[in-house]
């Protein structure tokens, strides 16, 4: 009775929640880690490509983890277990070698924090539409077969021997003892990785460099989608969050350069919610890397579309997909030694045309004060 009087007593004096509970300390640790934590990091905002890969980044270092120094090299190796979790390939070069790895393509984190990776379910060599996500820890004593396996029409197993992983290491089974089986080929690496063509063929080191180039890419006047693809890039341009995306369907009620308004379709709108939405452009603002962040409409006037359609590319995209640089025509030739080694020789027209012109803003602020000795100089 008595914690019922003293909260009775407390409303008639009129105390709020926020009088007996002290918020300050919670307060501060938030500030605390997002203004000075190491893992709390300015966005690299270069191009779609290297938010998204920012943001999808594992770390061993930071409070509660390992320091440079006292890193061996057991803890940077590639582990069985990195398999569809982490990526094998993107990894920076320099003294953090293995302890920042980029998020495999399909991996997710369950309850506890563990990385999971999903698998078909396989029963009796017949592979099933059913797909699981397992922990590291789960997935040990299953008989997992690559993604490229050979199927028939009715998705049986038909070799007679398949290359399988079991217990962390590679070998062939019989069709029979298969559990499950990968989702997709490129489950195992990043989404960097993953937009390099023809990955299988390079080697891993080169792969390595390409992952982390592809996020240095600055913006180039007129993105130019890739006439060779892996069919990763609209995926990317569209999750990386710098495309506007519908976000009902209907038609476009009127377009110019800085917004979109869509009439939504009736089967679309909820009782007591608006019938147009709005989606206004972001113009010409400055990056955290003082590149040019802007949106141009794709659509027109009484143009249909569908939930989820791009309807505006942002920087670095083309029609919805990730264009990171530009489609040039290229001899694979010597020529007078101008090309020795690293060097590129290149026709005077790329720079006439613009072809690789970047468009770079800075904000400078000047502070002029006026003192009590008049104004300041």
């Amino acid at each position: 009775a008595c914690g019922q009087e003293r909260l009775s007593m407390a409303e008639s004096e009129g105390l709020m929640p926020q009088d007996l509970i002290n918020a300050k300390p919670v307060a501060a640790a938030v500030k605390e880690f997002f203004g000075s934590s190491q893992l709390s990091q300015f966005m690299d905002q270069n191009n779609p490509l290297s938010e998204i890969t920012h943001k999808r980044r594992v770390s061993a270092l930071g409070p509660g983890g390992l320091t440079r120094e006292r890193a061996g090299f057991e803890v940077r190796d590639v582990h069985p277990t990195h398999y569809g979790r982490v990526c094998p390939i993107e990894t920076p070069e320099g003294p953090n070698i293995g302890l920042i790895n980029s998020l495999a393509a399909y991996a997710r984190t369950n309850q506890y924090g563990f990385l999971e990776s999903p698998y078909r379910v396989v029963k009796d060599a017949l592979v099933t539409d059913e797909i699981v996500f397992l922990s590291a820890i789960e997935e040990a004593d299953h008989v997992i077969a690559q993604a490229s396996a050979t199927m028939n029409d009715k998705k049986m197993l038909i070799d007679e021997l398949v290359a399988v992983r079991h217990l962390n290491e590679f070998t062939v089974k019989a069709p029979e003892d298969v559990t499950l089986m990968d989702v997709s080929p490129k489950q195992v690496v990043s989404v960097a990785a993953s937009l390099i063509p023809f990955l299988e063929h390079d080697d891993a080191n080169r792969a390595l460099m390409g992952s982390n180039m592809q996020r240095q890419a600055v913006p180039t006047l007129r993105a130019d989608k890739p006439l060779v693809g892996t069919g990763m890039e609209r995926n990317v341009a569209r999750d990386s969050g710098v495309c506007v995306v519908a976000r009902r369907g209907g038609v476009i009620d009127s377009v110019d350069a800085s917004r979109i308004v869509v009439r939504v379709a009736d089967d679309e709108v909820e009782t007591g919610e608006a019938g147009v939405d709005i989606y206004n452009l972001t113009k010409y603002t400055r990056s955290n890397q003082n590149t040019c962040i802007n949106q141009r409409p794709l659509v027109r006037k009484g143009d249909r579309v569908q939930r989820s359609d791009i309807m505006a590319d942002g920087p670095s995209t083309d029609m919805g997909e990730l264009a990171l640089g530009q489609n040039m025509r290229i001899a694979f030739m010597a020529w007078n030694g101008y090309n020795f080694e690293d060097s590129i020789c290149l026709s005077e027209r790329v720079v006439q045309e613009d072809r690789f012109t970047t468009i770079h803003i800075q904000e400078l602020t000047c502070v002029a004060r006026d003192t009590k000795l008049g104004p300041e100089e």
